[in-house]
């Protein structure tokens, strides 16, 4: 049994899954794998499936849902169903290498190690660690990083960072059907709501590879939901009681 488990949601990543869950499982700490896969028409789950019962059967597990469903409600899916299962420390990572599986460690030992209740992988605690990024995308979202920063008061250099460790009671305190964005924004909200419930938040710097093999998934839409989004948190922060750190 492993105290942590991986929450990887997936969409036509039939290149990377099965590379990104060897990569974790030979890490040296023990990590349980939950896939959430929306429905992939590409195969992706069965992939999965093919891994699970020929070698994983006790630590990869997957959850299908039809259709896509957004980023935000396929991690709370795994919140769910990571409580239940008694973890004590739950992750977020892509499945496209994007998130390097050798800072899993890193991660967890903030959270063991120095006390953090959330452990952010940041790409710009240490200037702008991103690699094959595109000039524009890489000052766009640095600079929404900034905006975020400057109107919620978080002390965080990498706002829309997806690559994160949480100790279990952070996922307890914060009221998950609250919890509103289903894309990018969603990944401000969760630092957003455990800043306001009084965690502690402490980056961990990484270096950030764009994806090499499929597809991305940003558009567009998703930095227009995170500008406008944000002023709606802060809004209603004001009119709010988030529950506390116990």
């Amino acid at each position: 049994m492993s105290d942590s488990v991986v929450i990887i949601p997936t969409y036509n990543e039939k290149e990377n899954i099965e590379n990104i869950i060897r990569a974790v499982f030979n890490l040296e700490k023990i990590f349980h794998i939950l896939i959430i896969d929306d429905g992939s028409p590409d195969g992706t789950a069965d992939i999965v499936k093919r891994l699970q019962q020929q070698e994983f059967s006790e630590r990869l597990f997957l959850v299908e849902r039809s259709g896509k469903q957004g980023l935000g409600t396929a991690y709370i899916c795994g919140f769910r169903w990571a409580l239940e299962r008694g973890y004590d420390f739950i992750f977020e990572m892509d499945a496209d290498f994007s998130h390097n599986p050798d800072d899993l460690p890193r991660l967890y030992a903030a959270c063991v190690e120095q006390g953090a209740d959330l452990a952010i992988g940041s790409r710009y605690i240490n200037g702008m660690n991103v690699v094959n990024w595109p000039l524009g995308r890489v000052l766009m979202s640095y600079y929404a990083s900034v905006y975020v920063r400057f109107v919620t008061g978080m002390k965080i250099k990498d706002t829309t960072a997806g690559f994160k460790c949480y100790r279990r009671c952070v996922l307890e305190t914060i009221e998950l059907d609250k919890i509103h964005f289903k894309g990018y924004a969603f990944q401000i909200e969760m630092k957003f709501t455990a800043y306001k419930c009084g965690f502690k938040l402490v980056e961990v710097p990484i270096i950030f590879i764009n994806r090499v093999l499929g597809t991305s998934k940003m558009n567009t839409s998703i930095f227009g939901e995170a500008l406008f989004g944000v002023l709606r948190l802060k809004w209603g922060s004001f009119f709010r009681k988030y529950p506390q750190k116990p």
